[in-house]
């Protein structure tokens, strides 16, 4: 069952960075003709961290439910091009929901979710899913089902095997790799299909020091083309690899500053006792 619900997660996100291109080309093709159309488009949040660029993606006063639990509860959120947004709270604070609420794997119970026409998203699960073949043919798989021909997909996925440092090991059965080196390979699935944001959900939660390193090092190198958003209970990894910081307690945003900021002990103290204590104890 779970490898079964792995897999369906794994088809709906490449999926959805299939359709999101489509639409991101007929959205093109439709501003050519109706270039007033973008007066009507609703107007970008103008909170603390407004810029003048257009955001890649926003959430209106979004709230998801299951059953009779709120996961998340009346979140805003504005997401701007090369920021590295970490989310941190403990355990069932509402990090993971969000994170699948942005990538489309949970729907709004309320509220909106607003993404830039054409927007590319992969998301990396805190255990990654891998086939039982090549790691190459895991790279293809996912350009294949993106919408490439496989035989080109089959090309395009040893430099990302190369961009992970694993291209000796374009032939191995992926099962047989190490959990770090699966992550890393996961990482190469995303990166091939080239995302405008990258969610992680706590990437390097289950890996030993020495492979918590070298994806932490992937991330940085990777964080210099694209948008990143991940979930951590790694105080140290979020300074290290985050501009910005949510904090989250019961599925509300209690907290929302740069990096810098929120480790400012006497600021966070002072008007975020909560993300305070949760800073201290880590």
């Amino acid at each position: 069952m779970l490898l079964a619900v792995l897999l369906l997660n794994l088809l709906i996100s490449l999926l959805k960075t299939w359709r999101e291109r489509q639409d991101g080309q007929s959205a093109a093709s439709a501003a050519v003709t109706a270039p007033t159309a973008a007066v009507t488009a609703p107007t970008a949040l103008r909170g603390h961290h407004a810029m003048a660029v257009a955001a890649l993606l926003q959430l209106h006063s979004a709230q998801v439910r299951y059953g009779h639990v709120t996961a998340l509860d009346s979140v805003t959120l504005r997401l701007a091009p090369g920021e590295r947004l970490a989310l941190l709270g403990s355990n069932g604070s509402g990090k993971s929901s969000l994170l699948r609420l942005l990538h489309g794997l949970a729907t709004p119970s309320a509220g909106r979710v607003q993404l830039e026409p054409g927007l590319r998203q992969a998301m990396l699960f805190q255990r990654p899913f891998v086939l039982r073949t090549s790691c190459a043919n895991n790279v293809a798989l996912g350009l294949w089902l993106a919408g490439m021909h496989w035989r080109t997909a089959q090309a395009a996925a040893l430099p990302g095997l190369a961009r992970v440092g694993l291209q000796d090991l374009a032939e191995r059965n992926a099962k047989t790799l190490s959990g770090g080196q699966q992550q890393r390979l996961a990482l190469a699935r995303a990166w091939a299909l080239q995302p405008d944001v990258l969610l992680l959900d706590e990437p390097t939660a289950n890996l030993d020091p020495q492979a918590k390193r070298e994806v932490e090092n992937l991330l940085a190198e990777l964080s210099g083309g694209m948008t990143l958003v991940f979930a951590s209970h790694n105080l140290g990894q979020v300074k290290r690899l985050a501009t910005r910081v949510l904090y989250l307690e019961r599925g509300q945003v209690l907290a929302d500053l740069p990096v810098a900021r929120f480790f400012e002990g006497d600021l966070l103290q002072e008007r975020y006792p909560e993300a305070y204590l949760f800073a201290k104890s880590g």
